[in-house]
């Protein structure tokens, strides 16, 4: 898995080089902000954060919004350790991201999660239990350094916060952070490249202070059919001894310049993985 990591590393840090050399032309958008609105002649194309697990480095346009929602998403786990035998199942519904051009090249993001209902079968003893509600808030800050306009290479970076909202056992009631450094290029022929390298500061598993997580993801996409499009990603995290990767695939509609819908699996690679991930969603500029 470490090799695995240094691979998605390696492509990481090679995209990063194409992306800080050269220059490239792009319009001049820096007398707009939060409060002096881009012309929609000028706005880039729709970028999101979703629906693959490595993040996008293009940022929202200054005094635009953007609505970036799962409609609903559901993880199957069953793990089978030293005797035991659980299954965990849960349901998200309307997990949103919601975001804010502040600068031409900054936005603000808002990351929430309104409704989850977890169930944990102990399938030795036949015990139950559910939990649901309210999840935790994550404020995000995405800068871009290269390509939001124009050229076939993006960098940026994205500082997080993790606040501790959640109801009823949903999180760990501690606040967590980290950056996000992702990076995306056009490789021709109708193909793109995301990367994306990611270190999470969490609280440790004994509550006695703080780990860090290391994930690394690189993600191919490609235009189907007309306005279908779709992607395949390796992702993978180092998190407290547990190697964690996954496959991901999935599909994206773009319905207009404004709206985009998806749909996608992920399927964990590893034991300590969750085996299954499906979801939905839709993504609204405004």
């Amino acid at each position: 898995m470490f090799r695995k990591n240094q691979f998605i590393v390696a492509a990481l840090l090679l995209t990063m080089g194409s992306s800080l050399s050269g220059a490239s032309s792009a319009p001049d958008k820096s007398a707009y902000t939060l409060f002096n609105r881009t012309p929609e002649s000028q706005l880039r194309e729709l970028s999101t954060d979703r629906p693959d697990v490595t993040e996008s480095p293009y940022t929202v346009d200054a005094g635009w919004g953007q609505l970036e929602m799962d409609l609903f998403a559901y993880t199957r786990d069953r793990e089978k350790i030293a005797g035991t035998d659980t299954k965990v199942s849960a349901l998200s519904l309307a997990n949103i991201n919601l975001k804010f051009g502040l600068t031409s090249n900054i936005d603000l993001q808002t990351v929430f999660e309104p409704y989850t209902v977890i169930h944990v079968h102990d399938r030795i003893s036949g015990t139950r239990e559910k939990i649901s509600g309210f999840g935790d808030i994550t404020s995000r800050l995405k800068i871009n350094f290269r390509g939001n306009d124009g050229g076939d290479t993006a960098f940026g970076i994205m500082p997080f916060v993790k606040w501790p909202t959640n109801q009823h056992g949903l999180g760990n009631d501690s606040v967590e952070g980290g950056l996000i450094v992702p990076l995306a290029f056009n490789l021709g022929g109708g193909w793109d490249m995301g990367a994306m390298t990611e270190f999470d500061v969490v609280r440790n598993e004994a509550d006695t202070g703080y780990a860090v997580d290391w994930t690394n993801s690189v993600t191919f996409s490609h235009d189907l059919a007309g306005k279908l499009g779709g992607y395949a990603e390796l992702a993978t995290t180092l998190t407290r001894g547990r190697d964690l990767a996954s496959f991901d695939c999935g599909l994206t509609y773009g319905a207009s310049r404004h709206l985009q819908f998806d749909a996608g699996v992920n399927l964990g690679l590893t034991h300590a993985t969750e085996d299954l991930t499906v979801f939905t969603g839709v993504s609204l500029r405004f």
